[in-house]
């Protein structure tokens, strides 16, 4: 399955700065396989481009492949064959060349020189201003690791600081997308599907060739030589250096260790010392910091609790991780049986409430929801925890939710506790108007639906309908 889905936004942009008089300097970066290169091919594919993939190769060994590149783009005999020492001039070649279109220069893990050469991106600096900028030309720098694109290109102190005149953080595709990746199959099966994929778009076209979800886990990670088994250690070593302790960090949050001082006593350390590797795996979207919808401010709340982000890495800890013994014997099938068990109350469950969180935006955009939302989380204190919380501070109203991926209806019981958590856990919404909203993969008793016909302040929605993709 080879499809191009939800980029649209993106490709807007790659055409505004192509179509803009002048050069143009755009750098795409994210995390691999979210779908970099892809977009790059889909939006180069009717233009006049010069596509060159860096390697972990020496620079010289990069700067031949890019002459032979530049080479057979400019089809310059004299640059295929000439001893070059120094990247400025293959990149005065290219633009002495004549063009019937504006030419558009990709080069794709771009890191890897800089890695190779920490004194590149100050050359590229100098090829910019003394070859690129005041021509008609696009260049495209783009990247998988994420901290190096930014300390090499985006931070501050890097000399390509400030010359970009655009730059994408490609992340992974919403859940609202899936069903045009699996338009047959109903929409239990898609948020399954995405439980483990979690929209990094070569996990979904490695699970598409799988009839269901249980099959695809087998066939793309229960195995030492299967694709995904070891997909976590490559994302995390590309990355850092120290893999061990962010291995032991994220396994304890996956153990239900949310607080940053149940991290610190699981791997019997100082708080303060987690600091720098909770930022880390921040910004490698692998996990986040929540607080509760009401806090007045965030970045100062003591109410912060870490989750893992990444749909794939959470489903790998929980339960490949702890099972590598079997499956490096061979035991597989043990494994699958704790997975058939435990997978939906143990994972998809919460992957759910992610979805429905989702959704609330989508309904609030659509006029769908009793006021427009400003946030969506959700709540929790000490005792109890609210899955949505959607609020609009302006207005003065709120709105609170459940999310039940069961096999069974969800009934009126669900609602009275959603209310009678409303009323003793979130004193925050007293001066609120309060609504309230059921998210159900199974459907409504008859009772709880008769109930929400008499409310104006409740509403279901029901995932079994299938205009609900």
């Amino acid at each position: 399955m080879k499809r191009f889905i939800n980029r649209y936004a993106e490709i807007e942009e790659l055409e505004g700065e192509y179509n803009r008089k002048g050069s143009s300097f755009v750098v795409i970066y994210g995390r691999r396989r979210v779908g970099k290169t892809t977009l790059i091919s889909n939006f180069i594919k009717d233009k006049n481009a010069l596509f060159f993939l860096a390697s972990e190769e020496s620079e010289w060994q990069n700067m031949l492949i890019f002459q032979k590149k530049a080479a057979e783009f400019t089809q310059n005999e004299l640059l295929r064959d000439a001893d070059i020492k120094s990247w400025d001039t293959i990149f005065k070649a290219i633009m002495t060349a004549d063009y019937e279109s504006k030419p558009v220069i990709v080069m794709d893990e771009f890191q890897y020189i800089g890695k190779s050469n920490s004194a590149f991106p100050s050359v590229l600096q100098r090829i910019w201003e003394e070859i690129l900028k005041d021509k008609e030309v696009m260049l495209i720098l783009c990247g998988s690791l994420v901290s190096m694109i930014e300390s090499q290109v985006l931070n501050y102190n890097s000399p390509l600081y400030g010359r970009r005149t655009s730059q994408i953080r490609l992340t992974q595709i919403p859940f609202k997308h899936y069903h045009e990746f699996f338009p047959d199959k109903e929409r239990h099966e898609l948020i399954e599907m995405y439980a483990i994929t979690g929209g990094v778009p070569k996990y979904i076209e490695l699970f598409s060739e799988a009839d269901d979800i249980y099959s695809a886990i087998k066939n793309n990670v229960l195995g030492t030589s299967k694709f995904l088994y070891e997909e976590p250690q490559f994302l995390l070593r590309q990355e850092v250096s120290e893999i061990g302790s962010y291995f032991t960090i994220i396994r304890a949050i996956a153990a239900g260790k949310t607080k940053i001082s149940e991290i610190a006593s699981f791997l019997e350390v100082k708080a303060t010392s987690l600091t720098k590797y909770l930022k880390t795996l921040i910004d490698l979207d692998i996990i986040e910091r929540k607080i509760p919808i009401t806090e007045k401010n965030p970045e100062r709340s003591k109410k912060g609790l870490y989750r893992i982000k990444d749909n794939f890495i959470r489903f790998w800890f929980l339960f490949v991780y702890p099972n590598r013994s079997y499956i490096e014997r061979g035991n597989t099938e043990f494994v699958m049986q704790l997975i058939r068990k435990n997978l939906v109350t143990s994972h998809v469950s919460y992957v759910y409430e992610d979805v429905c969180r989702e959704k609330m935006w989508d309904l609030s955009d659509n006029g769908k929801l009793p006021f427009r939302v400003s946030k969506v989380g959700s709540w929790w204190n000490s005792k109890t925890e609210i899955d949505i919380a959607a609020i609009n501070f302006d207005e003065k109203k709120i709105i609170l939710g459940e999310c039940k991926f069961w096999k069974d209806k969800v009934g009126m019981n669900i609602l009275r506790v959603l209310e009678e958590k409303a009323r003793t856990a979130v004193p925050e919404s007293s001066a609120y108007s309060i609504y309230y909203i059921l998210f159900s993969a199974a459907g409504f008793t008859d009772e709880l639906k008769s109930c929400a016909q008499s409310r104006k302040d409740l509403l279901l929605f029901d995932d079994l309908l299938s205009n609900n993709k």
